[in-house]
């Protein structure tokens, strides 16, 4: 009798232990509310299908599918399938789209400050320490700013370093200032009035609409970024000559957009999964772009006859002028573009100065190494 009588507490003991140890399990493995369902989001990138751009969008979504492990799923539209190249910033912060894929450049008529992000010389930042100013140095605070001074009901995420843009693709090699007066020319941004100023004539045209626009000769002359996305939209089968490097747009940047009811309403789990696969497509969009890029510079050489150029100094030297110019000028019409500029330069003076103190030139370690191949473009 007296051991079923310490039995009976024992098993009392071990079924309260029982129920302990399943409250302790179900508050380390939380169930996903079947209420909350898959999160179906629905983007448009402002590239055309084929572009590497809008492969990097397609990356990014490939890796919020995958690592939300099936709670969120993005769909990416090329540029066009629901709305224009330049109006995606007003479809997704009506809804008619979840997000999507492009530049904040692409938003300069809506404020000339978006343009800061991407357009002009960025006071001698490349594009990494124009997002390590964006995201340390202030600027995604000011980017909020700016995008309730314009009603824009949205998240932006800004990532995905670009490097230095080429001058663009003419019909000769352009070797002084004077040879870009009257072009019609293809731009975007601040670059607009920067190059107006230069007495070019200036069109802004989405990617995709730039081929077509030089064929018809409706443009004299274009840019767009890079060697792979300039192969693929066909520039090499409407010019021979392109001029490279610029501080038209020396320092450039992609961005994530999502509607920001749509963002706000997320789980906090996906939201954190969100900031990590930006900075993981970040990372992995940066390196894709140095293979890639350097096999089409190659390429086009070799087999499409295309003949890269230096821009002359003299051009990178008065566009610094007539940049100067532009930015005083917007700076005295609108403070929030002043407060910007102002945030940049002062990264700048203490980041390009780092930079450039530590850094050891790659163009001496290149020559030395391949010294049949050092010819200079």
């Amino acid at each position: 009798m007296s051991e079923m009588k310490n039995q009976a507490p024992r098993r009392k003991f071990l079924k309260g232990a029982a129920v302990g140890t399943a409250g302790a399990a179900a508050l380390s493995f939380p169930m996903i509310s079947k209420s909350q369902g898959v999160q179906n989001l629905r983007f448009q990138s402002t590239w055309p299908a084929k572009d590497i751009f809008h492969e990097y969008a397609l990356d990014f979504a490939k890796k919020v599918n995958d690592m939300t492990g099936g709670e969120m799923s993005i769909e990416v539209l090329p540029a066009g399938a629901v709305v224009p190249a330049f109006g995606l910033l007003d479809a997704v912060s009506k809804g008619t789209l979840d997000g999507g894929h492009g530049v904040v450049v692409y938003h300069y008529g809506k404020n000339a400050a978006l343009a800061l992000w991407g357009s002009g010389p960025s006071f001698g930042m490349d594009a990494n320490m124009l997002l390590s100013w964006h995201k340390y140095g202030g600027g995604a605070a000011l980017l909020d700013e700016l995008y309730k001074a314009v009603n824009a009901n949205v998240k932006s995420y800004v990532y995905g370093p670009m490097p230095s843009q080429p001058l663009g693709w003419f019909k000769k090699p352009i070797a002084k200032v004077e040879d870009l007066k009257g072009l019609k020319y293809r731009t975007v941004g601040i670059s607009i009035d920067m190059f107006t100023a230069m007495g070019v004539s200036v069109n802004a045209l989405p990617g995709g609409e730039i081929i077509p626009a030089m064929d018809r000769g409706l443009l004299d002359a274009a840019e767009f970024n890079n060697a792979s996305s300039d192969r693929q939209l066909g520039f090499p089968d409407v010019s021979k000559v392109c001029m490279l490097q610029s501080y038209h747009q020396n320092a450039e940047q992609f961005e994530i957009l999502f509607n920001g009811t749509k963002y706000n309403a997320l789980a906090p789990k996906l939201r954190a999964i969100l900031d990590n696969c930006v900075e993981a497509a970040s990372a992995d969009m940066s390196w894709k772009a140095i293979d890639r890029y350097s096999k089409a510079y190659d390429e086009m050489q070799k087999t499409q006859g295309v003949k890269f150029y230096k821009t002359p100094d003299s051009i990178l030297r008065n566009q610094l002028k007539v940049f100067d110019e532009v930015v005083a000028k917007k700076s005295a019409e609108n403070p929030l573009f002043k407060k910007i500029v102002d945030s940049q330069r002062a990264f700048a003076q203490r980041a390009v100065k780092w930079d450039l103190d530590t850094n050891t030139p790659r163009r001496m370690a290149f020559d030395h190494y391949f010294p049949s191949g050092a010819k200079k473009a």
